[in-house]
């Protein structure tokens, strides 16, 4: 089995050349953090790879750049950090405890519905059973009820609708804020 190799020019060619871009770019990280401080916003790894056009893998693989920002972040301040931090976790326990919230109402609101369902269950049978035996006045009745408990079950139903809206979003936000928790503790490991 032979192994074609490449001639040693064009492989020294091409280590120089990559060289070269990864200068390139590390430059243009060093220069994007300065823009940053100048602008007094905050350094992160994001803000970093939007402003110098490199990629966040890039940024995390090299360690002069990740060097570069880790030192930039510990210089803004680690009380800064520090309070985002806390505000990630209210946030957090507010929109878990509306995400908790919603799933309450939806269990009562399915709850309910049932409850109501059985109770049309019985009246109708309750109507069946007895038709011939009651007066005209008693079947309006009855169907006046009907007609209501319908109604009720309409209104749960789109409530029980708007609840499950609400729980999506809050287990959305949720899941928007643990992204964002993780991405913090990422900042605060990498400092």
């Amino acid at each position: 089995m032979t192994i074609a190799t490449v001639p040693a020019p064009r492989t020294a060619a091409a280590l120089a050349a990559r060289r070269q871009k990864t200068e390139a770019a590390l430059q243009r990280v060093h220069q994007a953090i300065a823009r940053l401080r100048r602008e007094k916003a905050q350094v992160s790894v994001a803000a970093v790879a939007r402003r110098a056009d490199v990629s966040r893998t890039f940024l995390y693989d090299n360690p002069d750049a990740r060097a570069a920002i880790a030192a930039a972040m510990t210089e803004a301040g680690e009380r800064r950090t520090g309070m985002l931090v806390e505000q990630d976790d209210e946030r957090e326990a507010t929109w878990r405890e509306r995400a908790l919230n919603a799933e309450e109402g939806l269990k009562a609101a399915h709850t309910e519905i049932l409850a109501q369902r059985t109770r049309i269950g019985e009246l109708l049978g309750q109507v069946r059973g007895l038709e011939a035996e009651w007066t005209e006045e008693t079947i309006q009745r009855i169907t006046a009820e009907n007609t209501a408990l319908k109604q009720r079950v309409r209104q749960l139903t789109a409530d029980n609708r708007n609840l499950d809206e609400r729980l999506k979003a809050a287990r959305s936000n949720l899941r928007f804020q643990d992204r964002r928790v993780a991405d913090l503790e990422a900042q605060i490991t990498g400092t």
